[in-house]
């Protein structure tokens, strides 16, 4: 039988994805080294049989719609964030082939660190970096790649040494790591390179396969446009200033010698055990909540707003915490400034007896303002007839809104008179249970007894919730 010479079948027949009727061929450039780098990459795909479990991160860059051509899982990144992503979405699903696709300007700038924390692990992944010397996407700025005397949009005399400094060879800083198992620098600029090119890429997704860890395959690929050449004459470029440069080698193969990486950490299967591992809530109760008190809770959208150090963080983790243990669904997200103590910090909290499609609290039917800038920054999108609490300690304004439920209460006050100026965030808490009662507030002190890390402060952060019950309950 004659063999037929078509597209590996790890790529789409036809290119549905693609924006614009043009389903057949690639939005790359002519002469782009984008095109082979992915015709050998499905192929090592096909090969291996390993498309199935396959997940390709495309981030920033010309190689950002690889999801138009390539048939597996794909996730798109940020700039640079590639390697990030990659770990995640390899740790969370043991098996998978991760391929991290990158260019020069977004793995040797701005994804420097992620790519050498990743290779300094042994991160089950490969990582594809094209190395063009330039960024090719925006508009042909320099790159960490571009090589001296080279002119960019951003470097129109060359590049130079002193300005600039030296290029970055990431195949050699890769290399210097133990971490990593296969690196290697290839071409793809002529028959022999290519196959050579070939021949490492499919050696790093099966040394993966294999379960032998991180492996590096850099590139050296022709961008014509963004170099201003014609497609053979920027061939013969890279081969005449690039290689020259980067040399086209093996830096490190442990691939034969390398054991398979075994984890020693025990599965997590069931939520009860991720829970159990991030030390959080005992979810095994949620089977035994009352159905009717979820199925008809009324959705509780909460801001908890201060200065660093009020403790509004550990509010909200605390709240979501009691929540969890009522069978409730619970979100919550923090933001913070970068100062330890001082700085502005808030987080979002969303109780709800259904499932919830975002954490964020953009317009809060509960907002607890502990000084005067918070109130002053949330008060104008609280929804109407909302609850506000006003920590009147150190906020001497009224609410302006008249269509929201104001209520004063000096938290830091009587969060002093218990001798324990830090539990005003609970004093805060028990004021808003026990004037909502959307949870029974006397089942925050279990919470914390079972949860507070300084069991020594138990007994004062219950007695501040009771006495913000106590106040509200006057």
């Amino acid at each position: 039988m004659p063999e037929v010479l078509k597209k590996p079948a790890s790529f789409y027949d036809r290119f549905e994805r693609k924006v614009g009727k043009d389903k057949l061929n690639t939005h790359y450039c002519p002469g782009c080294g984008h095109g082979r780098v992915h015709k050998l990459v499905a192929e090592a795909m096909d090969k291996l049989g390993i498309a199935d479990k396959t997940i390709l991160i495309s981030p920033v860059g010309c190689s950002v719609f690889a999801y138009y051509y390539f048939d597996c899982g794909n996730i798109q990144a940020a700039h640079g964030r590639a390697p990030a992503v990659a770990t995640g979405a390899s740790r969370s699903n043991p098996g998978s082939i991760l391929i991290s696709y990158q260019g020069d300007g977004d793995l040797a700038a701005i994804g420097g660190n992620e790519v050498i924390q990743a290779a300094n692990r042994g991160e089950s992944m490969t990582i594809i970096f094209v190395n063009n010397a330039i960024y090719g996407m925006t508009g042909g700025q320099m790159a960490p790649t571009t090589l001296i005397g080279q002119k960019t949009a951003t470097t129109p005399y060359g590049r130079s040494v002193e300005n600039e400094g030296k290029p970055i060879r990431m195949a050699e800083l890769i290399s210097q790591l133990e971490g990593p198992v296969f690196v290697e620098r290839v071409a793809v600029t002529d028959f022999k390179n290519i196959n050579k090119a070939k021949k490492a890429i499919y050696k790093a997704l099966k040394s993966q396969h294999d379960g032998k860890g991180f492996s590096f395959v850099e590139i050296l690929a022709p961008c014509p446009t963004s170099n201003r050449m014609k497609p053979l004459e920027c061939l013969k470029w890279v081969e005449e200033n690039m290689i020259p440069y980067y040399p086209i080698k093996n830096f490190k193969d442990e691939t034969e010698t390398r054991p398979a990486r075994r984890s020693d950490k025990p599965q997590l299967s069931t939520v009860e055990e991720y829970f159990d591992a991030l030390n959080l809530a005992d979810v095994s109760t949620k089977g035994q909540a009352d159905k009717d008190f979820v199925k008809n809770f009324s959705e509780q959208r909460v801001r908890i707003a201060g200065f660093g150090g009020q403790g509004v963080l550990v509010a909200g983790v605390t709240l979501g915490v009691l929540a969890m243990e009522e069978g409730l669904e619970v979100t919550w997200l923090p933001s913070y400034g970068p100062e330890m103590r001082g700085g502005t910090a808030n987080c979002h909290v969303i109780l709800s007896g259904r499932k919830v499609g975002s954490p964020l609290v953009t317009n809060p039917n509960v907002l607890i303002a502990m000084n005067g800038p918070s109130l002053d920054e949330f008060e104008p999108v609280i929804e109407k007839d909302s609850v506000v609490i006003v920590n009147s300690s150190l906020i001497d304004r009224k609410v302006k809104r008249t269509d929201v439920k104001a209520i004063y209460v000096p938290v830091t006050e009587i969060a002093t008179s218990v001798g324990l100026t830090a539990a005003a965030n609970m004093v805060a808490l028990g004021v808003y249970l026990g004037y909502t009662k959307v949870i029974a507030p006397e089942k925050l002190f279990k919470t914390i007894e079972k949860y507070l890390k300084k069991k020594n402060l138990i007994d004062k952060n219950i007695e501040a919730v009771k006495k913000g019950i106590e106040f509200i309950s006057k």
